[in-house]
């Protein structure tokens, strides 16, 4: 809901490390998949209950996601970059409720699949308008450098962030918290379905 305000914080913040990391030839989708490595690592850290480190994982797997974005502006953006960067968020987004049902199958595997059923849908409508828009040419004014249409919504890369951390500062309360941001996801993916039928129903550009 609010990434387009934060991108250019985001930006200004990572720009140094990011032109040291491309001054020593490490490039953006090494640091995709260093990151998605990490983030892998705090699943088995949500299984065992050590949640102050499954978010410590969370927080350097978002960190190196920004970083790898501003590498790419840096030393050029390319295609596999920009497919690297999609794929691997949207499996780490299911995959962190995933950690939660390992820990307490009984209070959180119903929460954690209802979510993961949102991500789908947020997933989905994000996927299926990008390819349409490229399709049809269109640029999304907000997000000019990212690597496809990126259409926004009420659940965006920080809600999720927030909800993942807060989900680890109180695991007791997993399953409201699953849910309440399981609904908001849904309505994101409503949103995006009529945003879909309303631009894409006026014929061919």
């Amino acid at each position: 809901m609010i990434n387009a305000q934060l991108l250019p914080l985001q930006r200004a913040a990572m720009r140094p490390l990011a032109q040291a990391l491309s001054e020593r030839g490490i490039g953006a989708d090494a640091i995709s998949l260093a990151g998605f490595a990490v983030g892998l690592l705090a699943i088995p850290a949500l299984a065992a209950g050590w949640f102050a480190a499954a978010a410590v994982l969370i927080v350097v797997n978002r960190t190196m996601d920004g970083l790898d974005g501003a590498v790419a502006r840096i030393a050029g953006p390319t295609d596999r970059g920009a497919f690297l960067d999609i794929a691997l968020d949207f499996v780490f987004y299911a995959l962190v409720p995933l950690g939660f049902a390992l820990n307490d199958p009984a209070a959180n595997a119903l929460p954690a699949a209802a979510l993961i059923a949102a991500f789908v849908g947020t997933g989905s409508s994000f996927l299926a308008f990008a390819a349409i828009a490229a399709k049809r040419g269109r640029e999304a004014s907000a997000f000019p450098q990212k690597g496809i249409y990126y259409l926004g919504g009420l659940t965006e890369g920080f809600e999720t962030i927030v909800i993942f951390l807060l989900m680890c500062l109180l695991p007791g309360r997993f399953p409201i918290l699953a849910c309440i941001f399981a609904a908001a996801c849904a309505l994101t993916t409503v949103l995006r379905w009529r945003m879909g039928w309303k631009t894409f129903g006026r014929g061919e550009p």
